[in-house]
């Protein structure tokens, strides 16, 4: 029997934009999620979530353009950004996501996301392996 360790420290291994943590704060609250319709107009939602993740997996992922926290009253900090091709992403958001995430839609594994040299970097077998932490199996007697 196998069990999965992860290591809790963001891995980057090579030249994707991640943006400053946001360290101490609870992220259980209001996002602000900018999305692009079929017709290819951006729509903006309001979602309440306990994490960014929870956020990023309501949505289809390939539409998703930004996701921001509320911070406070007047503050928005952004979590996640897509441009075309390339993408900023927090280290609270990027400590969850997996192979599937980003290899499930034709979007999402045309962005700077999808690296099969990160998947072998941090161990990524399975798609239910996290794509930038350290995915560390462990052998378990039975």
């Amino acid at each position: 029997m196998t069990n999965l360790k992860l290591s809790s420290s963001v891995i980057n291994s090579r030249d994707l934009h991640i943006l400053p943590g946001l360290e101490g704060l609870s992220l259980e609250g209001t996002y602000h999620v900018v999305t692009k319709c079929k017709a290819g107009f951006p729509i903006v939602d309001t979602v309440q979530a306990k994490s960014p993740y929870e956020v990023f997996s309501r949505k289809v992922r390939g539409a998703i353009m930004n996701i921001s926290f509320r911070v406070g009253d007047k503050f928005s900090a952004t979590l996640y950004a897509r441009a075309g091709k390339k993408v900023w992403i927090a280290e609270e958001l990027a400590r969850d996501i997996t192979v599937a995430d980003i290899n499930d839609g034709a979007v999402m594994s045309k962005t700077s996301l999808y690296n099969y040299e990160q998947y072998k970097h941090v161990n990524a077998k399975t798609w239910a392996d996290k794509v930038f932490v350290e995915n560390i199996k462990e052998e378990v007697a039975a």
